[in-house]
């Protein structure tokens, strides 16, 4: 009876490890740690497994195949960010191949390395929070082309695209202060990260610019979702001098400070002002519509495919910086206003 060919799969199970890691011991990748990268060659050992490095190259050679990794896809921003990279890939005769870490930086690697196994002609990457240049750095020595979206990486030596966040922040608060608020909220969102870090100092600037303080207490951090919303308005309603009004670090959070203000019994936009950021498509049919700083993901996520053919279509991956604009849209969300004795509805 002849033997069955020992799998990549096989190695996988035996060994306890994913596919993925397996593939990078294969490949030599430093990516692995020692501990791990012993046990995987003692099972190769084990289990006579051989190695078709001649299959593996036809498999790495460049494909019709884009693949997008985010970093939240519970987030319908990231949704969205996917269907405009479809419109333009699509319409170039690629396909893309979506993947979502949850922010584990290790689920990062294995789906990256999966997708380079495919042979990928280039990544857009929404990064896990934590990942580092080096976490890059196997792409860059490869020369696949890679744009980062949302999150940059310092010194990652790849092209990305961000939002003026410091300019969005300081234009929300600014029409708060406006409206009379004088005690603004800035809720959500986690503090380690570059967008956290400069959507706050548009808060603070903005607030400091009008003679305001920014308080420490009044900045809330939670998970950058729905449930992460409700969480933070409910301890800055537990606070003795209560905002009036809150900045939401995205739109998930804007809709779940809704939900926590309906808990008590008041209004988003008649008794508390609430401002979010992104702008996807719930934002405009929400009730009450929702304030927010839009970013356009549809439109971020064609700009980067575009710029991530661009690349392709040059052989080369020369690195790019670009920061796109924002704009404050305004709805029924902020209506709350000083004069219409919000504190005595807060009371």
């Amino acid at each position: 009876m002849v033997k069955e060919r020992v799998t990549v799969v096989d190695i996988a199970r035996a060994a306890g490890v994913s596919k993925s890691t397996v593939s990078l011991v294969l490949q030599g990748s430093s990516l692995v740690n020692e501990v791990t990268r012993a046990k995987v060659n003692a099972t190769i050992r084990e289990l006579g497994y051989v190695y078709n490095r001649s299959a593996a190259n036809l498999r790495q050679s460049k494909s019709k195949i884009i693949g997008i990794v985010v970093n939240d896809l519970t987030n319908s921003f990231f949704a969205e960010l996917a269907v405009g990279v479809d419109t333009v890939v699509q319409s170039a005769g690629f396909v893309q191949f979506l993947a979502n870490t949850s922010e584990k930086i290790e689920r990062q690697r294995e789906v990256v390395a999966s997708m380079r196994e495919h042979g990928v002609s280039g990544l857009i990457i929404s990064p896990a929070r934590g990942t580092e240049a080096a976490d890059l750095a196997p792409l860059v020595e490869s020369g696949i082309p890679v744009v980062l979206v949302v999150r940059d990486i310092a010194d990652a030596g790849v092209s990305s695209l961000t939002s003026d966040n410091h300019a969005g922040a300081m234009a929300a608060v600014r029409h708060l202060i406006e409206r009379g608020h004088r005690r603004i909220a800035f809720l959500g969102g986690f503090p380690d990260t570059a967008v956290f870090e400069a959507r706050m100092r548009g808060y603070r600037e903005a607030l400091l610019e009008a003679g305001l303080d920014a308080a420490d207490g009044l900045v809330i951090g939670s998970a950058p979702s729905r449930a992460g919303g409700v969480t933070a308005i409910e301890q800055a309603m537990m606070l003795s001098d209560r905002p009036t009004a809150a900045l939401c670090f995205n739109d998930a959070v804007a809709f779940g400070v809704c939900d926590g203000l309906r808990a008590r019994r008041l209004e988003p936009g008649a008794d508390f002002a609430v401002i979010g950021f992104d702008d996807v498509i719930e934002a405009k049919t929400a009730v009450p519509a929702l304030t927010t700083v839009s970013v356009d993901p549809q439109g971020m996520g064609q700009r980067a495919a575009e710029l991530l053919l661009k690349q392709i279509n040059a052989g080369r991956a020369e690195a790019e910086s670009i920061i796109g604009s924002v704009r404050l849209v305004v709805r029924q969300s902020c209506g709350a206003a000083i004069e219409r004795k919000t504190r005595e509805a807060l009371s």
